[in-house]
């Protein structure tokens, strides 16, 4: 007999709610089987344990869900692998270069905010350094001449 796993015991081993293990299995990530009265209860496979375990990799790459599913179910179907392979090789391509381009702007973020602190804390010296004007009125002279 196979092990099986109930919405519970996922929710607990991948740290996630109940109800995002029912988004899953409304995407169609998950198949659970249905028992009891009404098919109220979830009983979740190996099969399905180890889907929940790809779309949360996934989930961190950056893909969708929907691009997950559809990697996902490629390894589903018996068809060739290296068909498989160039399309998830795609996928993560498409998402390096969106991954590379986010942090280049987050690089020149992170520099600008350097040159604002390098000339701000130039600016607060020079204030201090003079007696009787107030640092505030110096910084906002800068910042206006700045923005001129």
């Amino acid at each position: 007999m196979s092990t099986t796993y109930s919405i519970s015991d996922l929710a607990r081993e991948f740290d996630l709610t109940t109800r995002a293990i029912r988004f899953y299995e409304d995407l169609g990530l998950l198949q659970p089987e249905r028992t009891g009265p009404g098919g109220r209860n979830r009983v979740y496979s190996g099969r399905d344990r180890t889907r929940l375990k790809l779309t949360l990799r996934a989930k961190r790459l950056g893909l969708s869900l929907t691009e997950a599913r559809d990697i996902i179910e490629m390894y589903d179907s018996p068809r060739d692998t290296g068909a498989q392979l160039k399309k998830f090789l795609d996928v993560l391509a498409v998402h390096r270069k969106q991954v590379e381009e986010q942090m280049a702007e987050l690089q020149s973020n992170l520099d600008e905010i350097k040159v604002h602190q390098r000339e701000a804390r130039a600016l607060l010296a020079a204030s201090e350094a003079r007696v009787g004007k107030p640092a505030a009125k110096t910084v906002a002279k800068a910042a206006t001449k700045k923005a001129a």
